[in-house]
């Protein structure tokens, strides 16, 4: 059974280690928008920031921002001064690695417009195939280290032509 009420994912929240090199790398060469933005917030005394966001509890989180992203999920972005340290950012091997997987229409442009900005690109783009065939993606870094992805597939995928429910598609979001 459901979430009661459940409508889809509205945000995609992660830490950076520096909110203003976020910003730049989002609004200046992914093509987000800034909405705004809050903080600091500090708890000195309390258990605040434990009891609601399982940090330490004299953690400050430094500032927040939020990003729209074309039609997908609104981005959360935060940089924290964390009172008991902060760990590497995850691999996609690791327990919690992750990856923002941006759609896009034309890979090879896309790519271009990476490279003329010196993002780091991962290898060169795969062809998928089974289920996912008619997609192709290339995974690229942050200038901080955190995984992104690019995918295209605009004549579809495999799987779509026999399949009752298909994925969300930015293209499509009503559907």
């Amino acid at each position: 059974m459901a979430i009661p009420g459940l409508r889809g994912t509205e945000h995609i929240g992660f830490t950076v280690p520096d909110i203003d090199e976020a910003d730049d790398f989002f609004v200046g060469v992914i093509g987000c928008e800034r909405v705004y933005s809050l903080g600091p917030y500090r708890d000195d005394t309390g258990t605040w920031m434990v009891d609601h966001l399982n940090v330490h509890p004299r953690t400050v989180m430094r500032e927040l921002r939020f990003y729209r992203c074309g039609t997908g999920p609104n981005f959360e972005i935060f940089q924290y001064d964390s009172a008991d340290g902060q760990r590497r950012q995850p691999r996609n091997s690791d327990i919690g690695g992750h990856h923002l997987g941006f759609y896009v229409d034309d890979l090879d442009a896309a790519l271009e417009h990476l490279r003329s900005h010196n993002v780091r690109i991962l290898g060169e783009p795969t062809a998928s195939s089974r289920y996912s065939e008619g997609q192709r993606w290339v995974y690229f870094l942050s200038p901080w280290g955190m995984q992104l992805e690019l995918v295209s597939f605009p004549n579809g995928k495999a799987y779509e032509k026999d399949s009752p429910v298909t994925l969300w598609h930015p293209v499509r979001p009503t559907e």
